[in-house]
């Protein structure tokens, strides 16, 4: 498979549980569907420790833990409440990777635009808005290293914080775990030097028992950043 193929798999993953997701079911519930979800679409394995999905709720939502650590909790959706949902699809050694905030509110999901918790829809719009400003921001010679300090004054200066536990706002895709390298401080390396790279930003409001993220793979086409 290609990395779009892959890439496509935990897009519709994402689609297919927001159409299925709801009140009264348990995080192991919608784990396991978008996990059997990626398997049917041609997933073959996942390549983040093979976890799949990790999904936190509510105040789980600021939790930024690593897939080797990661353990599902047993909390039950409320009628209203918020969920992250962090995608690994592999097929051979061609991974995907994709999150995304889902937001319940009467028991269903809601798209960002009808969200009543203000609070909830200004974090989706934040992270709409930080995927809008990286990608008028970067080129190809724009190292790891400068997105990582651009990105990470605009989310201060909005008035956020990031939450991510190693410090960074995404990675290379590659095919070995430990041949990543990261948005973060002193990587010299230029984006356009890999062949594709995750921006994830994790982000809340200081003091907030809720978190946001939304993350992409993008790539360079003739200079061009695209997303995958």
């Amino acid at each position: 498979m290609q990395y779009v193929e892959v890439q496509n798999i935990a897009k519709k993953t994402i689609e297919f549980i927001k159409n299925n997701i709801h009140s009264g079911m348990s995080l192991l519930e919608i784990r396991s569907l978008c996990e059997n979800k990626m398997l049917e679409l041609g997933a073959d394995s996942f390549w983040y420790w093979d976890v799949g999905a990790l999904v936190f709720a509510g105040d789980e939502t600021t939790l930024s833990v690593s897939g080797k650590k990661y353990i599902t909790s047993k909390r039950i959706i409320d009628e209203n409440d918020i969920i992250t949902i962090d995608l690994s699809p592999q097929n051979g050694n061609t991974w995907g990777d994709y999150a995304r905030t889902i937001i319940i509110e009467n028991g269903r999901v809601v798209e960002t635009s009808n969200i009543s918790n203000t609070e909830w829809k200004k974090g989706l719009l934040m992270e709409e808005f930080l995927h809008e400003e990286m990608c008028k921001f970067v080129t190809p010679r724009t190292t790891f290293e400068e997105l990582y300090y651009y990105m990470n004054g605009i989310i201060e200066e909005k008035g956020y914080i990031n939450l991510d536990f190693m410090g960074n706002l995404g990675h290379s895709i590659v095919r070995q775990k430990n041949d990543r390298v990261y948005i973060e401080k002193e990587n010299k390396i230029a984006l356009g030097d890999v062949s594709y790279f995750t921006f994830e930003p994790h982000i809340s409001v200081q003091g907030s028992k809720y978190g946001y993220k939304r993350e992409n793979i993008y790539y360079f086409d003739n200079g061009v950043i695209k997303e995958l």
